[in-house]
């Protein structure tokens, strides 16, 4: 087949970067042999968000540095945009309309990320499970069957050396130019920050990890810095777009403000890690691991989002580093992005509640509620197992391209379960504890509209048809409209987590699969709930006016 090679514009459309020339792949090769028909794409199901903080609480130093923070948080996108993006196939950008274009820009490719990974530009087939990651003629026999340690390391990407054969790339390698540039402006901003030695030692660390695909070290940094107006998450760091195997990190960073008032609120919370864990509704084996001590719970204004938190559905809290080692002995950060999160219940969540929560239940629907439910889900992953009972080696190991999606599910319900446990015995005091269960339930019609391709949207469908099966809400006869049940949904919830951590612990990967197979899914009587929000118009998630221009510096 004739190559045809591409000059992608790379204008930044709905505030997906600031840099218009090089975000983009220059040109993508051989057009795509599967010619579906394609779907519509829908850049109005996402609401525009300016995406700012109050910027008179830093110093001339820091603003410095904070236009620093995005252009490294820039070359992170333009990895990322390899990563979901096989080099093998190829369009006309310039054939698109202003709809597609946008689209495109929003799910950093032709895929629709928020309806099943379909494509949306004529002539593209389905997206390959291992995105960018893996040769697209490789079988998981064939990867299966290869014998390398380096294989499975979050940080190599798989590809065919002269000879047709697999090979292991590091990272640090293959994306070598985007790495060395970040790390370089990591440092010169390490050098502008010298005044806070926590802050400098951990851009410089980090850097070094750019360059090395040795993060542990800079992980570590990053969990002890103290006095910091400014932060940064940068690298390789989740692997939702691996759906092949789920081995792979995709790059992404996150330029944060600290919000130092709402952190100092959520400091005491920390201290009841190993009472809930020890508190868990499971079997004693299932949580004889202990929670690091040093967790910390810190709120933040995100003002630059890139890569993989920047594609299709946006993150509103983190839960880093991933390391199950570093989880174990040292915590880790919850950070909850305050600004976004408001966004999405003001513009999505608000607004579903209206169309779908019986009247008297309204005034349920708090931000704090939610606030807190995304907090929780957050410090959620840290409970529970990290490794199987029966040594089949971690958690995330034994269920593969399974586990993002149940460990979703594991932290939304055992958030639940926290705020719970600490409204129960005195400590979080925010409001009534109907507020969350109600806002609990109207999350989840806001996420299952992230579909199928995504975890959280596929955690989403476990726990509303789980909900459903054990009775935690009713249907208002008159109204059409749900009302939560408290004293069913508490005994749901603690079922559905006595479940999930049970598969964890046993690495029950045939049981996790059945369990998705019948509970994964959007019923009828759920579509036709979220075909009434679409048939109102409410936005199914957020896109940035983002970046250096943005803020004004």
């Amino acid at each position: 087949m004739k190559k045809i090679f591409v000059l992608f514009i790379v204008a930044s459309i709905l505030g997906c970067s600031e840099n218009k020339t090089e975000n983009q792949p220059e040109f993508i090769e051989n057009i795509n042999e599967q010619t579906p028909m394609k779907t519509k794409a829908r850049p109005d199901i996402y609401a525009s968000v300016k995406l700012t903080t109050d910027l008179t609480q830093l110093s001339d130093t820091e603003k410095e540095v904070l236009k620093l923070l995005i252009m490294a948080a820039q070359e992170m996108d333009k990895v990322f945009w390899k990563q979901s993006f096989p080099q093998s196939i190829s369009f006309d950008l310039y054939a698109l309309n202003d709809e597609e274009r946008k689209f495109y820009q929003i799910n950093y490719g032709p895929w629709d990320r928020l309806n099943g990974n379909n494509s949306f530009i004529e002539g593209i087939g389905e997206k390959p499970e291992g995105a960018g990651f893996y040769p697209e003629d490789m079988t998981k026999e064939e990867f299966e069957a290869w014998e390398n340690p380096e294989k499975k390391s979050l940080y190599t990407k798989i590809q065919r050396d002269e000879n047709d054969n697999l090979q292991a790339i590091p990272y640090h390698e293959a994306y070598r130019e985007h790495h060395e540039k970040a790390a370089e402006i990591l440092r010169k901003a390490a050098t502008l920050m010298e005044d806070n030695p926590s802050f400098s030692n951990y851009l410089l660390k980090r850097a070094d990890a750019l360059v090395t695909d040795n993060y542990d070290d800079s992980d570590i940094a990053w969990l002890d810095l103290e006095n910091n107006a400014l932060d940064i998450i940068i690298g390789p760091i989740e692997n939702y777009e691996d759906k092949l195997f789920g081995y792979k990190a995709a790059h992404e960073s996150y330029v944060l403000v600290k919000d130092k008032a709402w952190s100092k609120r959520l400091e005491k919370y920390v201290s009841y890690l190993t009472e809930l864990q020890t508190n868990l509704p499971c079997g004693a084996e299932y949580k004889k691991e202990s929670p690091g001590t040093d967790a910390q719970l810190n709120a933040y204004d995100v003002v630059y989002y890139a890569g993989d938190c920047n594609a299709g559905s946006k993150t509103i809290a983190v839960n880093l580093p991933n390391d199950e080692e570093i989880q174990k002995s040292k915590g880790t950060r919850r950070s909850q992005l305050k600004n976004a999160m408001r966004a999405k219940f003001d513009q999505i969540l608000v607004p579903i509640a209206k169309e779908l929560i019986v009247d008297e239940q309204q005034a349920k629907i708090t931000f704090e509620a939610f606030f807190g439910n995304t907090m929780f889900h957050e410090v959620a992953h840290g409970l529970g197992i990290k490794n199987t009972i029966n040594d089949k080696g971690t958690v995330r190991e034994a269920l593969k391209e399974k586990f993002s999606a149940l460990e979703e599910g594991k932290a939304d319900i055992l958030g639940l379960y926290m705020v719970t446990y600490l409204h129960e015995n005195g400590v979080y005091t925010d409001g009534e504890l109907l507020d969350n269960y109600v806002t609990f339930l109207a999350g989840i019609f806001r996420s299952v509209r992230f579909g199928a391709a995504s975890a959280h949207g596929k955690a989403n469908m476990l726990r509303f048809n789980f909900f459903k099966e054990k009775g935690a809400f009713t249907i208002d006869e008159t109204s059409g409209k749900y009302k939560v049940d408290f004293d069913k949904m508490k005994v749901a919830m603690n079922e559905l987590s006595t479940l999930i951590l049970k598969l964890q612990g046993d690495g029950d990967y045939e049981g996790v699969s059945k369990l998705m197979e019948e509970k994964g899914m959007i019923n009828s009587d759920l579509q036709k709930e979220l075909d009434k929000l679409t048939a109102k118009n409410i936005p199914v998630d957020i896109v940035f006016e983002q970046g250096i221009a943005t803020l004004g510096l």
